[in-house]
């Protein structure tokens, strides 16, 4: 079953509304191993979201890539091709922010736990989270990755891409988009470079000197820079209480069932 599932999945590759990396090239292959790639049904189009594995259940993705029949795909690189290394697993739980608010994108961010634990190895690792804030300041350089188009009229790349995206100060986005608010969100991307990630992106990670420190949200339509982050520090303890509830209230189900979570 497991394996009709994968081939129908990438069958509707193309046919897909897709993610986007611009202006970046391809990352070395399993180089970051915690890289999720999700898909799920959007009315009736099979659609796509990025994701970090942060535990062997559970990845963390944007709250606006709730929807069901997602499935989540671990160790892939190539996700055009059926790669030894690649994990297939259902969701079992979607759990979005209970503060999340489509309109205007506030409280972007959601949680999904997996139907059995991931498979850790070289090709799927965890990416441990942070305690406590970490300020990033303008002129940082941060990276994000994802599967999607090479440009904003371009084709899909097949595998996973990467781009370094520059911080900067939170006026930049406040001047260009009225949503922004600089306590859970980070303004990142120069305007007069053409590199950014896009929808069907989102939830993926923005990470800077090798800290997870937001992950990509809705963004901008337009596709142009700068764009706003959902910041990962005001939703730490959030992500730590759910997933301890959530491991708990397993645990009471099936007495025998062990789990491992760590934090950095």
């Amino acid at each position: 079953m497991q394996l009709l599932l994968l081939l129908l999945a990438f069958s509707l590759l193309h046919k897909t509304r897709a993610g986007e990396i611009i202006g970046g090239h391809e990352a070395k292959p399993h180089s970051r191993p915690y890289m999720a790639f999700i898909r799920f049904w959007y009315a009736s189009i099979c659609t796509r979201c990025g994701g970090i594995l942060i535990h062997e259940k559970f990845v963390l993705t944007a709250a606006h890539c709730l929807n069901r029949g997602t499935i989540v795909f671990l160790g892939a690189h190539n996700i055009t091709k059926q790669e030894k290394t690649q994990q297939l697993i259902r969701v079992q739980r979607r759990i979005p922010h209970p503060q999340f608010s489509l309109e205007n994108s506030r409280n972007d961010i959601m949680l999904l736990q997996l139907e059995k634990k991931a498979k850790l190895n070289k090709a799927v690792q965890i990416l441990q989270l942070r305690k406590g804030q970490t300020q990033v300041m303008p002129g940082a350089i941060c990276q994000v990755a994802g599967w999607g188009m090479l440009d904003k009229e371009g084709p899909i790349a097949d595998t996973l891409q990467e781009v370094e995206m520059t911080v900067q100060n939170d006026k930049e986005c406040q001047n260009r988009w009225p949503k922004y608010d600089s306590a859970i969100h980070i303004c990142a991307g120069d305007p007069k470079i053409k590199k950014n990630s896009f929808k069907g992106d989102s939830g993926g990670p923005f990470i800077c000197n090798k800290v997870l420190q937001a992950i990509i949200n809705s963004g901008r339509k337009s596709g142009k820079t700068p764009r706003a982050f959902t910041k990962l520090s005001p939703y730490l303890d959030w992500i730590e209480k759910t997933i301890k509830h959530l491991l708990l209230q397993e645990a009471n189900e099936a007495p025998t069932l062990s789990n491992h979570y760590s934090w950095a």
